[in-house]
């Protein structure tokens, strides 16, 4: 099974013949959509790339909370405290 490690996840915006180089050289496999102006498409793993797009969502959604978004909380521990929080009343309604 592959770890997190092993893939690379990005955007459109990112396909380029030397950032998909340097993924591969440092062994990671990237999980980036071709762009529709490319020569030869590349192949990806279109099931993987749709699991980022469901955590993109559910950040955004996240951001939505406005003490996440504005980190009123002065230490580390105590912002990844109402993440963790936030994210539980996501996940629950």
């Amino acid at each position: 099974m592959r770890g997190p490690r092993d893939r690379t996840f990005a955007d459109k915006a990112y396909d380029s013949d030397a950032l998909i180089g340097q993924i591969e050289a440092q062994g990671a496999t990237p999980v980036i959509p071709w762009r529709e102006n490319r020569n030869e498409p590349r192949d990806y793993d279109r099931q993987d790339y749709k699991k980022r797009n469901v955590v993109e969502r559910f950040i955004n959604v996240l951001k939505q909370s406005r003490r996440v978004a504005t980190r009123y909380e002065k230490t580390a521990r105590n912002f990844l405290g109402f993440v963790l929080f936030a994210s539980t009343l996501v996940v629950l309604s």
